[in-house]
C-alpha cells in the first residue's frame, strides 16, 4: 500500500480534510483521512500541505479523434458521408500517442469522454478514458460510454453541401426518430424470436438498429448535441417520446430557458465557454450561463469540447465560470463528481473515495488560481506526472 500524507483534501464527495492522508493499493483507494493513516503502508509521499483533489474530468472532448498539429491525416472524428453512423465507434479513431494527452495529464485531467464529432445526427460511440496508457486499449475506462446525436447548424451544413437530407431542421428530426421506430421495430422482432425460437421469424443483424436498441432500452446514455432553443427544445420532445437516457450537450442558450429545463429536469454538460463565437448557434454565448443553470437548479458539468477549447484550460474554464457567478464549489464539482456522474462513471471516478479508482493530483495552490501548478498526477495509482 502507498499513502501521500499532509495533504489539504478536497474530496468532491463532501467532505474536506486540511491535514489528511490517502492510501491506495492495486489502484483503489483504500481510504481517505485526517491525520496519520490508520493502515501500515510501504511507501509515503509528503504532500507538504498543498491541495489534493481528484483528477478532472473533461465530460465531452474530441482528443485524439482529431490529431494536434497534423491536419488531414488525423481527422478522424466525423463520417460526413451518411447522416446515420451510429455504429461507429470512438475507440477505433483515437490517436493514443496525442500529444494532447500529456497536456491533459499535466494540467491534473485524469479522465475524458471524448467521440465523434457533430457532422451526422447519429455520430456514433463516445468512450469514457484514462489519459494515460500505451494503446487505447490500456486507457478504456467504459466504452462505448454515450451515443452521439447532433441537432442543428452542423449537419444542415454538412448535407446542404451534398444536396442531401437533411438540410433543415424538420429533416434533422425527422431522421433522429425514423431511427428510433425502426430499432423499436427491430427490437420488438427479436423480443419476439426470443419468446418463439422455433418459429424461425428472428430479423436479419442491423449493426446500426443494434446500438439504438441499447439507446432505448436505457442502457447506453444518448449525449445530444444542441446549442439553440429550439433544437434544446427538439432533443428534450422526441428523448421524451423515446424515454432515453439523456445529456444536453453543450446548451450554449439553455440559460435563456432555464425555467424550462427546470421542469425537465435536464442533465447539460455545458460548454466550451472560452472560445469565439464562430458560428451562428453562438451568437448567444454567455459566460455566466453555467451560474445561471445551477443557480436556478439546472445540474451541469464544464466541457472544454477540445479541440475547440485546449483541453489543458479546462481548469481556467471553471475558474472563469466560477467567477462569474457558478462559485468555486460547483465550478470544481462541473469538472470532478458532475462530470462523472453525468457520464455514469461515477463509480470509478470523479471523487476521493475507497473503492474508487486511485486518480488524483496534488496541487501547488488552490486548483482554480489561475497561478496555481500541478505538481503530480496519479492516474491508478501510478504517478504519471511530476513537475
Amino acid at each position: 500500500m502507498q499513502a501521500i500524507i499532509n495533504a489539504k483534501i478536497l474530496t468532491m464527495a463532501e467532505k474536506e480534510f486540511e491535514n489528511g492522508f490517502i492510501i491506495w493499493d492495486d489502484g483503489k483507494i483504500i481510504e481517505v483521512g485526517e491525520g496519520a493513516p490508520t493502515f501500515k503502508v510501504d511507501d509515503v509521499i509528503d504532500a507538504k500541505g498543498n491541495y489534493l483533489l481528484p483528477g478532472f474530468v473533461d465530460p465531452h472532448c474530441h482528443i485524439g479523434m482529431w490529431g494536434d498539429g497534423v491536419g488531414f491525416e488525423g481527422e478522424d472524428g466525423n463520417e460526413s458521408v451518411d447522416p446515420v453512423t451510429p455504429h461507429l465507434r470512438a475507440i477505433d479513431s483515437i490517436y493514443s500517442d496525442d500529444r494532447c494527452f500529456t497536456e491533459a495529464r499535466e494540467a491534473g485531467v485524469t479522465t475524458v469522454v471524448t467521440g465523434p464529432g457533430s457532422a451526422n445526427i447519429f455520430g456514433g460511440q463516445f468512450a469514457a478514458l484514462k489519459t494515460f496508457g500505451r494503446c487505447v486499449d490500456e486507457m478504456i475506462l467504459l466504452a462505448p460510454s454515450a451515443l452521439k446525436i447532433a441537432l442543428g447548424e452542423n449537419p444542415k451544413n454538412i448535407y446542404n453541401e451534398k444536396k442531401q437530407s437533411p438540410i433543415t431542421r424538420m429533416a434533422s428530426a425527422s431522421i433522429f426518430r425514423e431511427m428510433l421506430f425502426k430499432a423499436q421495430e427491430y427490437d420488438n422482432e427479436i423480443m419476439l424470436h426470443e419468446t418463439n425460437p422455433e418459429d424461425n421469424s428472428s430479423p436479419d443483424f442491423d449493426i446500426k438498429l443494434d446500438v439504438l436498441r441499447k439507446a432505448l432500452s436505457g442502457e447506453l446514455l444518448v449525449k445530444i448535441h444542441a446549442h439553440r432553443t429550439d433544437d434544446i427544445a427538439t432533443a428534450i420532445r422526441i428523448s421524451e417520446e423515446f424515454a432515453l437516457n439523456y445529456t444536453i450537450e453543450h446548451c450554449t442558450e439553455g440559460y435563456l430557458m432555464v425555467d424550462y429545463l427546470v421542469e425537465k429536469e435536464v442533465k447539460a454538460i455545458v460548454g466550451p465557454i472560452l472560445c469565439d463565437r464562430s458560428k451562428i448557434e453562438l451568437k448567444n454565448l454567455n459566460i455566466k450561463g453555467p451560474g445561471i443553470l445551477f443557480e436556478k437548479g439546472v445540474k451541469i458539468a464544464l466541457m472544454t469540447d477540445h479541440p475547440v477549447t485546449p483541453i489543458q484550460y479546462l481548469p481556467i474554464c471553471a475558474a472563469v465560470a466560477a467567477r462569474e457567478g457558478l462559485g468555486e464549489k460547483e465550478a470544481l464539482k462541473a469538472i470532478t463528481i458532475n462530470a462523472a456522474e453525468l457520464n455514469k462513471i461515477d463509480s470509478r471516478v470523479g471523487s476521493l473515495e475507497s473503492g474508487k479508482d486511485a486518480d488524483f493530483v496534488i496541487f501547488d495552490g488552490f486548483p482554480l488560481d489561475i497561478k496555481t501548478k500541478v505538481l503530480n498526477t496519479f492516474i491508478n495509482g501510478e504517478m504519471v506526472y511530476a513537475r
